[in-house]
């Protein structure tokens, strides 16, 4: 086992998670919290899993970045709507060495977090997991868990096949976590999104399960037209998704256990949706490579007025 030192920036249900398997397997976590950083520092971490159940009773809790440890890496598992704060937490958890691996829905946010760290590496992770935060220092892990690593470059061209992401998958594969090494990240972050812009949208605006979407022959075609308008999008970037990704995504999805996506969650709690960075930026992408993608559109609009009304 390596010595690589973590911390985790936002130990909620997909940090908390994973941050939990790494020190469940040994290695050396700590974890930055805000609401329930006391509960936490007194009562540990409780994962309930389909891979199995386990409770954490002491972690390395901390609720100011100044008073953490130098970690070698850094795991950024915040909402991308929270992104704003990065520019305060990450400059005194980085050294000339540290590997920054951010753990977000979306696209297009990696060069604001690359001027941030500057020389530092930026890994990204694609997170392929159905969990949820039920309440103060607990986690539910319903289905999934695998992780799609990808090496951010300038601009994001293909970085391949990078030693950091091979010696982090290593430490993540000791914990239980399975993981995909990508050599290009755009493409794999476009194909996230063929399943997060239908799903996370329709969830909201219909206020329905992923089971219910599918089990609905409109709701259900209109689905897999808005995937076929990512592809569009993916297409606009010099990123080819084959039309039967499509069916694979279609067919994960009927498989899936019934499930209330990320953003429904976060409407749910009247928490701020992460509109630009799963339907806002792609959208963009594609306008500034001149091509239109009418259907997201109508969802982003449809979801910004949902998001600020739902907060009011």
């Amino acid at each position: 086992m390596s010595n690589r030192t973590y911390g985790i920036i936002g130990t909620g249900a997909i940090g908390g998670f994973y941050g939990a398997k790494l020190q469940k397997a040994g290695h050396k976590v700590s974890f930055l919290l805000r609401s329930d950083y006391h509960h936490v520092a007194e009562n540990g971490l409780i994962i309930k899993s389909v891979d199995g159940d386990f409770t954490l009773p002491e972690v390395d809790a901390y609720n100011d970045v100044k008073k953490m440890p130098n970690c070698d890496v850094i795991v950024v598992a915040l909402k991308a709507t929270q992104n704003h704060v990065l520019a305060d937490l990450l400059p005194p958890l980085i050294n000339k060495n540290t590997i920054v691996l951010l753990l977000q829905n979306g696209i297009n946010f990696e060069p604001e977090i690359a001027n941030i760290i500057e020389n530092n590496t930026l890994i990204s992770g694609l997170c392929v997991i159905c969990s949820n935060k039920v309440g103060q220092g607990q986690i539910n892990h319903i289905d999934y868990g695998s992780i799609i690593l990808g090496q951010y470059a300038a601009n994001y061209q293909a970085a391949g096949i990078t030693e950091q992401m091979s010696e982090i998958a290593r430490d993540f594969e000791t914990a239980g976590i399975p993981i995909e090494l990508n050599e290009d990240l755009l493409l794999a972050r476009w194909k996230k999104l063929v399943w997060n812009i239908p799903y996370n949208s329709l969830s909201v605006i219909l206020n329905a399960r992923t089971d219910e979407i599918m089990a609905n022959a409109d709701t259900r075609l209109l689905a897999e037209q808005i995937m076929q308008e990512v592809l569009a999008g993916a297409k606009s970037c010099a990123r080819i998704i084959s039309d039967r990704f499509i069916q694979k995504m279609l067919d994960h999805t009927e498989n899936m256990k019934p499930y209330l996506t990320s953003m429904k969650l976060d409407f749910d709690g009247k928490r701020p949706l992460e509109v630009e960075a799963i339907v806002g930026n792609p959208l963009g992408m594609a306008k500034k490579a001149g091509v239109d993608l009418p259907m997201i559109s109508m969802l982003y609009r449809q979801l910004k007025f949902l998001d600020i009304r739902n907060r009011l």
